[in-house]
């Protein structure tokens, strides 16, 4: 290997998704010379396999439930079917959009953009296309790839992951999602409304598991009445090819059938074969370990995104290559509260939260010491022009803050903002009552929950 890099950078980092391009962006912004290496594409999963065209999908859905359901609204339409070919070039032309606006600003800040496949060679160097990139610092950001399960071959036929679904050149008349977690109920909802026959498994009691029970619970319902069906609580046996599609058996031995099977059980870390373990970094099932400031356990690595075990969240990502570009600059890094971030699945109807669950709370603080109170969007005006169903749930500690805001409807992730804020500035629910929300808005029901929580509800029952 010809170590002919003339240059010694402040901060080389392996891996351009959320996490590695943050923290380039950051430190070039903060006057340290920086080398960003990407084998793909600059923007990583969530640009180019994940957050966004996953998102694209679902809002293409959500057009075809409105033309379906306009009549209810008083206007006639005609639905005709979904033309996927269109669907893909309206999510490829958003990515397009979103990918050559990034590399313009990575090319702005003078960041040195190199396109190739690395390895790590020691604690301050990366191999690359035949060169040695030196670094008084590496910040580890190769991210993930979707996970199986042990016997379950993703052929990319009739068992695919998310990356083969988000191609899929057709609606399949039928599909079992395998995981009811973020990637699972998002797709499920999206070729619902695509008008295929879907069935979710779920090995744990409830869709969207992390989230707190009610949620999962409404989301349920709103799953049953559109017509998702899923089997909870059974975990998976094994899946084998039929004549025209895919059987699938779980451990009781309850077997379902459909045309595909998408797997979504998860995503795991890239960190095999590029030199971590060689180079002296800690590794657990995977994963890079990193503490509270994504320092390894070699001083001169950072590691940040889905390559360490925290959320697998592209917003998490940002805020963690941000935390690194700051550090290694000489500023003041403040360590993530990481239930302060927050988390929206972008299914119909949404599901949003931030803080902790009632569960986790009163195992914190004690069942005497919690208190929660559900606000139903049925007296939120807006909620009900846009016809959506559903709650927000909050929790607060006694006579203290707010830990937890649990949210599902249509756009409750667009509330989540001020949910998070609440939750990170530790709001009591008599602060948040004085504020003022405009009328008729979703943001509204936000207010109204708090009023009620403060003892002084207005449309809301006491």
């Amino acid at each position: 290997m010809a170590n002919d890099a003339s240059t010694v950078f402040d901060l080389v980092i392996l891996g351009g998704g959320s996490g590695g391009y943050a923290a380039a962006l950051r430190a070039a912004q903060l006057g340290l010379d920086v080398a960003l290496i990407e084998k793909n594409k600059l923007g990583g999963t969530c640009l180019h396999n994940g957050c966004i065209p996953t998102k694209a999908l679902l809002h293409a859905g959500e057009i075809a439930d409105q033309a379906r359901e306009s009549e209810q609204f008083g206007v006639k339409t005609t639905f005709d079917g979904i033309d996927m070919a269109g669907v893909h070039k309206y999510k490829d032309d958003v990515i397009a959009g979103l990918y050559k606006g990034l590399q313009g600003l990575v090319a702005s800040r003078k960041i040195t953009y190199v396109a190739g496949e690395g390895r790590v060679s020691s604690p301050t160097t990366v191999d690359v296309n035949g060169e040695r990139y030196t670094g008084r610092h590496l910040l580890l950001a190769t991210g993930s790839v979707p996970k199986s399960l042990p016997g379950l071959n993703i052929d990319g036929d009739r068992i695919i992951s998310s990356d083969h679904a988000l191609v899929l050149d057709r609606v399949p008349k039928s599909a079992i999602v395998l995981g009811g977690g973020v990637i699972g109920v998002e797709f499920a909802s999206a070729w619902k409304s695509f008008g295929a026959d879907i069935t979710i498994i779920e090995g744990l009691p409830h869709l969207a598991p992390l989230e707190d029970e009610n949620s999962s619970k409404l989301l349920e319902r709103a799953f049953r009445k559109r017509g998702i069906k899923f089997n909870l609580g059974t975990f998976f046996d094994k899946a084998e090819y039929t004549a025209d599609g895919v059987k699938v058996t779980l451990a009781d031995g309850k077997q379902f059938e459909a045309e595909i099977l998408l797997v979504a059980v998860g995503r795991g870390p890239v960190s095999q074969g590029l030199g971590y373990e060689e180079a002296g970094v800690a590794i657990d099932r995977g994963y890079v370990t990193v503490d509270e400031y994504m320092q390894t356990n070699v001083p001169t690595i950072s590691a940040v995104g889905d390559l360490v075990p925290t959320l697998q969240l592209a917003h998490v990502g940002f805020a963690e290559g941000i935390l690194v570009a700051e550090r290694l600059a000489g500023l003041k890094a403040v360590p993530i509260d990481y239930d302060g971030v927050p988390r929206v699945t972008y299914c119909h109807p949404e599901v949003a939260s931030v803080g902790i669950t009632e569960a986790k709370a009163k195992e914190l603080y004690g069942a005497d010491k919690v208190v929660t109170l559900k606000y139903n969007l049925a007296g939120n005006g807006k909620s009900k022009i846009l016809k959506t169903a559903g709650e927000i749930k909050l929790v607060q500690v006694r006579d203290g803050a707010v830990v937890g805001v649990h949210m599902v409807g249509d756009r409750m992730g667009e509330q989540v903002g001020e949910a998070q804020l609440i939750y990170n500035w530790e709001a009591l629910p008599a602060e948040v009552a004085q504020l003022i929300h405009a009328h008729p808005t979703q943001s509204e029901a936000l207010g109204e929950a708090h009023l009620a929580l403060a003892g002084k509800p207005l449309h809301s029952h006491d």
